[in-house]
């Protein structure tokens, strides 16, 4: 039967393949190797049995043997394409033919193998293939109402997560969006705003971290003149300024237990009383919270208050770490490619591709840092990318560095190397933290668990800014 178009839940183990070979040992060896991916394969044994086969069967790849008795591999890949031209058809070629595999690849086949076959090649290029189909899916579906414009959600998790945005976004209940550091967060409250009936109001966005409870509470709340030192003018917190619109708070589980009362009593009577005075102003918003942490947890521990907790998650999101949804990083990967291309790279130059072997790596990495390290990793090899392909090399992942990359350009003692490597770490991890944060260095010390005193001796080493001060600690 063809396959439902529109489908769009899919991965490797959805992948129909059709390997036509007349000779058995070749059939069977490709189908146990082919079915070590997960992926539905069936054979024939002639160019004829295949077409009868398509008839009633979609594929998405066609392995077929080059010279056949009867019609020709030859012969069948150019009316595979002419019927079904997204098919991708790979031709098993001896070493006397690849010059008419070469001539094949020219009629529109994706790839040729020789015999005996590398196995690893196979895998690679059935892997490769899916991603690119899974890419070509997403761009068919851009019209579904579950598409959206920065989010690729080609994979079931991700589905499942743009099916609750649909689901949620119309209403004003409040949101919890669960997830690790990275996978998006901020993205997807933004979604449920683009598709809610307020639409048109503010997005507003704090990062609870990056502010201690007094500056929370003025941000929010808003203030009198003269509440504080500093505070010249009558300024209105975001609750008042959002206007309808919608609020989103980062990182609530670093509220304290005080404040995460005053948010509590905000939720209930859709009241705020700005700081300085005794009166209480009307506010009318929708509430979107975000998290890292298991919110349930820091209830058991007493850390989180539990009514707090069923207010916030009326409705909740949990999204998935990249490293569990492999089968999108291809599509999500070139998503971000072309974004950053347009962000920055020149008008006129021509964007690079991924080569395989640098899918391969993006597949295979772990990604400890999620969608936000995708994106760093893959500005980085835009940047150091001189060619048409990008490399493993242009990816900076540790296990694709030798000893002739630019690391070591200067080729130092194994221990000066060692300590700029360190440094090199240091600098990173210190200003990551403070981005986090908002330049927020007692918070930044916490969140790595340092010292204030210690936190500030590495910025001091290493002459590194402050982005909230912009002074050298």
């Amino acid at each position: 039967m063809p396959r439902d178009t529109n489908k769009l839940l899919y991965d490797l183990r959805d992948l129909t393949i059709l390997v036509v070979d007349d000779q058995a040992d070749v059939r069977n060896g490709l189908k146990r190797l082919i079915g070590t991916l997960g992926c539905e394969v069936l054979t024939a044994a002639s160019a004829e049995q295949a077409l009868e086969v398509l008839q009633n069967e979609y594929f998405d790849i066609i392995f077929t043997d080059l010279k056949m008795d009867g019609m020709s591999g030859v012969d069948l890949m150019h009316r595979v394409k002419q019927q079904f031209p997204e098919i991708e058809v790979v031709m098993i070629t001896g070493h006397g033919t690849i010059e008419i595999a070469v001539s094949c690849l020219q009629s529109g086949a994706s790839h040729f193998i020789t015999k005996p076959f590398d196995n690893k090649e196979i895998l690679s290029f059935i892997k490769n293939a899916g991603y690119k189909i899974l890419s070509r899916q997403h761009a068919q579906h851009n019209q579904s109402k579950y598409a959206s414009r920065d989010i690729v959600a080609i994979d079931p998790s991700m589905r499942e997560v743009m099916e609750l945005i649909e689901q949620v976004a119309p209403s004003k209940v409040p949101v919890l969006i669960e997830g690790a550091s990275g996978t998006g967060k901020e993205l997807i409250a933004r979604e449920i705003h683009n598709r809610s009936r307020v639409s048109e109001k503010p997005f507003l966005a704090i990062n609870c971290i990056a502010l201690p409870d007094t500056l929370l509470e003025s941000e929010l709340f808003g203030y009198k003149k003269g509440a504080f030192t500093g505070a010249h003018k009558d300024t209105k917190g975001l609750f008042e300024q959002v206007g309808g619109g919608t609020i989103f708070l980062d990182e609530v589980a670093s509220m304290s237990m005080m404040f995460q009362g005053k948010l509590l009593r905000v939720l209930q009577e859709k009241v705020i009383r700005p700081l300085g005075t005794g009166e209480t102003v009307a506010v009318d918003f929708r509430l979107i919270a975000a998290t890292n942490k298991n919110l349930e947890e820091l209830v058991a521990d007493g850390r989180f208050r539990e009514d707090l907790l069923y207010r916030l998650q009326v409705m909740k999101i949990e999204l998935p770490k990249l490293k569990d949804r492999t089968a999108c990083i291809p599509a999500l990967a070139e998503h971000i490619l072309q974004r950053a291309a347009r962000e920055i790279m020149d008008p006129g130059e021509t964007c690079p591709s991924f080569s395989r072997a640098a899918i391969d790596a993006l597949i295979e990495h772990n990604w400890p840092g999620n969608v936000r390290e995708l994106e760093n990793t893959i500005q980085r090899a835009l940047i150091v990318c001189k060619g048409e392909k990008i490399q493993p090399s242009h990816l900076g992942f540790s296990k694709n560095l030798n000893l002739a990359s630019d690391l070591f350009d200067e080729f130092d003692s194994y221990e000066n190397e060692k300590q700029k490597a360190i440094e090199s770490f240091q600098k990173v991890y210190i200003q990551k933290a403070l981005q986090r944060t908002g330049g927020n260095i007692s918070r930044a010390a916490e969140l790595c668990d340092l010292t204030r005193a210690a936190f500030q001796r590495i910025m001091r080493k290493l002459n590194i800014e402050s982005v909230k001060s912009k002074e050298k600690v």
